[in-house]
């Protein structure tokens, strides 16, 4: 089952890297996971209990992993 987030809660929301950019829900690959994903750099950052954690240590993937953006 698809996380579900407040559309306002998703509206505001931003990577918290010095970009900023916006955030989808879902991984790459699996547009169902429990993670939002940043559409600049690429990190994917957990949801646990429907709470986005957004700091940069939990985040995988993106430029620290050597993974590009998606």
């Amino acid at each position: 089952m698809p996380v579900q987030l407040d559309p306002v809660l998703l509206e505001v929301l931003a990577c918290p890297a010095e970009h900023h950019a916006p955030l989808v829900l879902g991984a790459p690959g699996d547009p169902e996971a429990s993670a939002m994903t940043c559409t600049e750099c690429g990190r994917v950052f957990p949801i646990r209990d429907n709470i986005p954690v957004l700091l940069l240590d939990e985040a995988t993937g993106g430029p620290a992993d050597g993974h590009p953006a998606p």
